[in-house]
């Protein structure tokens, strides 16, 4: 990681700084662009309210519908819903991938030049789309788009994680959650992934 975020959370944040040092494996906090950004797109759906390990179950039985694993909009829609069920995901996330597909398919969604768009804008083009949600569009941008600035207020394991860390004897409110937001900036995705990572420390 480079020594420039270290330092800044040092600087702003001591308790999540004491975290980060517990972290062996700092790599892995780095925001990265993925190859495969349509594919990603519905494993984000896959993985809607699911643990990491249920999701990533789900999505491998639904990766192996696809001749080498290889899934495009234009086979999506090509597999009966049906047969997308019985991969494992529930009847409205099935319609939701169509939805998606459909969407690539006819040109209302261009995943080809979506990296070009402000982050507030990736959001508004992909809610446009039934079954993508503020928090789906927020984790497309962390984990597909690697965009380095990103939080998502409304994710249950990054509220727990403020929660433990910071004291609060309850699920802390969105107001107090910005306090300490801000102090984050310009590097709240590394935060965020901080944070997922202290509930496992």
């Amino acid at each position: 990681m480079d020594k420039k975020i270290l330092a800044h959370f040092k600087i702003a944040d001591p308790a999540l700084f004491s975290v980060l040092k517990k972290i062996p494996d700092k790599h892995t906090l780095i925001p990265k662009k993925s190859p495969d950004i349509f594919s990603d797109l519905i494993e984000t759906i896959i993985c809607q309210q699911l643990s990491n390990k249920a999701g990533a179950t789900i999505f491998e039985r639904f990766r192996s519908l696809f001749p080498k694993k290889i899934i495009t909009p234009k086979k999506v829609l090509a597999i009966s819903d049906e047969k997308i069920r019985s991969s494992g995901p529930s009847w409205s996330k099935v319609s939701y991938i169509k939805n998606i597909a459909r969407a690539v398919e006819s040109g209302d969604l261009n995943l080809q030049t979506i990296d070009a768009k402000s982050d507030e804008n990736v959001i508004v083009e992909l809610t446009k789309i039934k079954g993508i949600g503020r928090w789906t569009a927020e984790m497309f941008l962390m984990f597909t788009l690697g965009r380095e600035d990103i939080f998502s207020y409304g994710d249950l394991g990054l509220r727990k994680g403020i929660m433990k860390l910071y004291g609060f004897k309850k699920e802390p409110t969105v107001k107090q959650m910005e306090k300490l937001v801000t102090r984050w900036k310009p590097y709240r995705t590394y935060a965020a992934r901080i944070i997922w990572r202290s509930l496992e420390i």
